[in-house]
């Protein structure tokens, strides 16, 4: 079977490209990429009911009791009997009550900014995988288009009796795999691309979106002011919030009080409405709350543990992050160097073979080898791009101004 020419080549890896219901798809940029993951994201959304919920008791415990109404009738004098109990919302219950709830608001929205962040993390990372994907196509087709030709050069040189026909087949099935290659290539940036989409919260089942930027290296980083890490900082407003709950339930044990006033008729002793007016105190003998000043007390405790814990992990995994991204910069700007060499040592071996002064086999080792080099720079790019963005989320603070 004669081998496909690189035009034919190219157009299949095209047409594999092609969604599959024949819309074109919609140029994005990184940049779009983040804004549609924040507007769609399901992860985002489950982080805002959180905050609404914390919203919600806050206003719950700003709220004053109720008073009830009680109507009553008794066929002894006085008949009728109505009476109006307001439970007293004492300052120092009301306080401690409205301090929790505010704390925990507050670690409500520090993790919904981190949540915020963390989805244009995973919308940024599968961006990064999708150029990826795109130029490892890419490279691969022109792998394939050159293998196509050095093996036109090698029928050339033995039509003219100074090459075997074993170079030609060599080369024949070096093309073939650089063909089967492409092919699959394409179809990874496929999935790439799917993934994308899934990261932004598109369903569609179809492709509808290709990223639309370069990829280059990322631009300098610079580092935010000093500040509380979200995810510590919610969990210091979470201790916060369990010791003020602590405080509630402690001094909840003593209850609280009502003032009760209403009126009577019936009498027939005395006519008319006679007031009422009195008071209700609880009786701490028995109870006196110890099972919620248990539960509130072991609640503080474990707040206190997991703040702990996250202030460790949360710096460990900053100066590894950091520690990735300036390595893999450095890999870059390494196989960046490499390129160079490596593109003019491929391009040497194929005029020296053409003029005859190389065989095909150096030819094809200087052609693998940078190939090898190529794909490792884009490996090493995506990985540069990745723990950029880790970078940034980790050191996301709750400063004013924070990238």
């Amino acid at each position: 079977m004669h081998p496909l020419r690189p035009t034919l080549l190219l157009m299949w890896c095209g047409l594999l490209a092609v969604p599959a219901a024949g819309q074109t798809p919609r140029p994005l940029t990184r940049s779009q990429a983040g804004d549609e993951a924040l507007a769609r994201s399901p992860r985002l959304r489950l982080a805002g009911s959180d905050t609404a919920r914390a919203v919600a008791a806050l206003r719950t415990a700003s709220l004053f009791p109720d008073p009830s109404l009680s109507l009553a009738w008794s066929r002894s004098a006085p008949s009728y009997h109505a009476s109006l109990e307001l439970p007293l919302d004492l300052p120092w219950l009301r306080s401690s009550r409205i301090n929790a709830a505010t704390f925990g608001q507050a670690g409500s929205r520090w993790r919904f900014a981190f949540e915020r962040a963390a989805t244009q993390l995973e919308a940024d990372t599968a961006y990064t995988r999708a150029l990826a994907a795109r130029e490892q196509w890419r490279l691969s087709a022109r792998n394939a288009d050159a293998t196509d030709s050095l093996r036109g050069i090698a029928e050339q040189r033995r039509d003219a009796g100074d090459a075997s026909e074993l170079e030609v087949q060599l080369a024949v099935i070096v093309a073939g795999q650089q063909r089967n290659r492409a092919v699959a290539d394409s179809l990874a940036y496929d999935d790439a691309r799917l993934a994308l989409q899934a990261a932004l919260g598109i369903a569609d089942g179809a492709i509808v979106v290709e990223p639309a930027d370069s990829f280059l290296p990322p631009p300098p980083f610079v580092a935010p002011a000093a500040g509380t890490p979200l995810l510590v900082a919610a969990a210091e407003a979470d201790v916060a919030a369990a010791a003020a709950g602590a405080l509630f339930a402690r001094r909840s044990a003593l209850g609280a009080p009502s003032l009760t006033a209403g009126f009577e008729r019936g009498d027939p002793d005395m006519p008319g409405t006679l007031p009422t007016v009195g008071i209700s105190l609880p009786l701490p003998l028995v109870n006196r709350n110890r099972g919620g000043v248990a539960t509130a007390e072991a609640e503080r405790q474990r707040a206190e543990a997991t703040a702990a814990a996250v202030r460790v992990e949360s710096g460990n995994a900053l100066a590894r992050a950091i520690r990735a991204e300036r390595i893999a910069m450095t890999l870059v700007a390494r196989d960046a160097a490499l390129l160079q060499a490596a593109d003019r040592v491929s391009l040497m071996g194929r005029t020296a073979y053409r003029e005859g002064a190389a065989t095909l086999a150096s030819v094809l080792e200087a052609e693998r080898n940078a190939r090898d080099v190529r794909t490792q720079y884009l490996i090493d790019l995506a990985g540069a791009w990745i723990a950029r963005g880790v970078v940034r989320l980790l050191s996301e603070s709750t400063t004013p101004g924070t990238p």
